[in-house]
């Protein structure tokens, strides 16, 4: 299969990991970084052969030969972009929480949005908890689930605190429309700890079935971290499932795969990794002819 030539657009450090992530896929190749401004990710790009530019989306609007590109700016910026890459006929996969397209997780949605124009992959916190919100309510239904992300001070950068809001915003709203459940709630917490942790993420579901037992949920859990596994080999449960009355709660733990971040930047690492599988399905398709 050849591959299909993606671009980033923000050239910061989540923009270089995905670069690296793009090194190790067999379905997309690495086309294009830009950005605005001459910066330390721009010429890392160049310094490994990658064609860079500082003319931002109107790069990407010039090469025809890009087909993917992934967004790690800002809302505002994908706010302005998406419009011109959907007119250009290029797939946007955004990183920001502008959500001009459907939220995306792959390991819940992925199949039912692979012709989509621009796809959003929600926030860290998002694809870290919202494929075990779907495990249990697939099983006992969801009346309530609440998530605490809590993630290394070191690995939150401008623009995660920056969008602390639209980070609880946007993940609780993913929790009910991807999750499943009938009211969500995201709580983020920025941990000072040294050394640096791993992102933990508690999970709290209030479910509707009080005959469903610990087994059906262990198993309906086990099998989403079968396919998380494919592509974020370092998410594991930390504390397995409990079930209390009417109220399921499990821990996972996410560690980074240390392309560009370092290892405890699990949150950076899981959304990247989420993107660039979303990416590499979307490139299958579209090497099939778009079926």
């Amino acid at each position: 299969m050849k591959k299909i030539r993606a671009a980033v657009i923000g050239p910061g450090n989540i923009g270089t990991d995905l670069m690296y992530k793009i090194f190790r896929s067999p379905y997309l190749e690495m086309g294009l970084m830009t950005g605005i401004a001459e910066s330390e990710g721009i010429k890392r790009a160049a310094s490994l052969g990658i064609p860079v530019s500082i003319e931002g989306v109107d790069a990407v609007l010039k090469r025809e030969d890009i087909k993917i590109v992934f967004e790690a700016t800002s809302a505002a910026a994908h706010c302005h972009n998406a419009p011109l890459l959907k007119a250009a006929g290029k797939i946007s996969i955004d990183l920001t929480p502008a959500a001009v397209g459907p939220y995306c997780v792959p390991s819940v949605n992925l199949d039912k949005l692979l012709a989509e124009p621009d796809i959003n992959m929600v926030t860290c916190g998002g694809q870290a908890t919202i494929p075990i919100v779907h495990a249990i309510e697939r099983v006992a239904g969801a009346e309530y689930a609440e998530i605490v992300a809590c993630i290394s001070a070191k690995s939150a950068g401008p623009g995660t605190r920056a969008n602390m809001d639209e980070f609880t915003e946007t993940t609780s709203k993913a929790i009910e429309s991807v999750g499943g459940a009938d009211k969500g709630k995201a709580i983020i917490v920025l941990n000072p700890a040294e050394p640096p942790l791993m992102m933990t993420n508690t999970v709290m579901v209030k479910i509707k079935n009080k005959d469903v037992t610990i087994e059906a949920i262990r198993a309906s859990i086990d099998q989403i971290l079968a396919g998380l596994a494919e592509y974020v080999p370092g998410y594991q449960l930390r504390v397995p499932p409990i079930l209390e009355g009417d109220k399921v709660t499990t821990i996972v733990q996410v560690q980074g795969q240390g392309d560009f971040l370092p290892a405890y930047s699990g949150n950076l690492d899981i959304i990247n990794a989420a993107a660039v599988t979303a990416g590499e399905r979307i490139a299958q398709r579209l090497w099939k002819g778009g079926t």
